[in-house]
């Protein structure tokens, strides 16, 4: 089996712990606003690889993920859930640690024979990078075109299945960042078990270019860049909406307790 591939980062050091070889897969059902790679949408086209292909460019630079691994990426690299699967099950039988970077938009816990694909990827799974793009439905739609309802399902699907989590939210001035909308956040991935961190991520127009080259509209011209101050500010938000999560259920434990 051979998957579409966007690219290829050797030395990936914001895609998982330490040092990582970093795939970047070919196609997304998404269309976010801010998308930097948009050139990544079309699904299959790109250069194809196999699982062995891959996995001896990684072997030639081993000594350097020592403590790093596998990342996974997109586009949205579920599209291609077969050539994923494939390509886990095959590192971790050499020890490789597997990291997937998702927006989780293509699970559905309805679909029987999709599940029991998520249940084997999942095995061979050790982090998740969980990219939310926005807690609320109406929103999220205006923003990714997708609906998010799959996506907080998946959240719940991961810490069902004692997956790590890594949460990552890009912050948009004037689409995501009031603070009822961060304190959501918060309060809802408060209630995962296995959230490991939080990445937010001020919002940025460094890809703005690439919709000229492919001749699309970048309908966020007005929205300046967010300066990291902020972002800092977004995250606190969000803490605060975790802090109040899990103090509600440590209440509840409590209460359990005692009856």
């Amino acid at each position: 089996m051979k998957g579409f591939i966007h690219s290829i980062e050797s030395f990936g050091s914001v895609d998982g712990p330490g040092i990582r070889f970093v795939v970047f897969m070919q196609g997304c059902p998404m269309r976010c606003l801010y998308c930097h790679n948009p050139d990544t949408w079309q699904p299959d086209i790109g250069n194809q690889m196999s699982v062995k292909e891959i996995l001896n460019s990684f072997e030639k630079n081993r000594a350097f993920y020592k403590n790093g691994g596998l990342t996974v990426s997109g586009g949205e690299p579920l599209m291609q859930i077969d050539f994923l699967i494939e390509l886990f099950e095959a590192a971790k039988a050499k020890g490789i640690h597997t990291c997937l970077d998702t927006s989780g938009i293509i699970f559905n816990e309805s679909n029987t024979n999709l599940l029991n694909k998520f249940d084997r990827l999942v095995r061979v799974t050790d982090l998740v990078m969980l990219d939310i793009k926005h807690i609320n439905p109406q929103e999220h739609l205006k923003l990714t075109k997708q609906p998010n309802a799959q996506i907080l399902q998946f959240a719940k699907y991961l810490d069902s299945k004692h997956i790590d989590m890594w949460i990552r939210h890009v912050v948009v001035p004037t689409l995501n960042d009031s603070e009822n909308f961060l304190f959501e956040l918060g309060y809802f991935i408060g209630g995962l078990t296995y959230l490991k961190a939080l990445d937010v991520l001020p919002y940025h127009t460094m890809g703005k270019n690439k919709y000229k080259e492919l001749g699309i509209d970048y309908s966020l011209e007005e929205i300046p860049d967010m300066d990291k101050e902020n972002a800092i500010i977004a995250k606190k938000f969000i803490i605060e909406g975790i802090k109040k999560r899990r103090f509600e259920l440590s209440q509840m434990a409590t209460d359990i307790e005692k009856t």
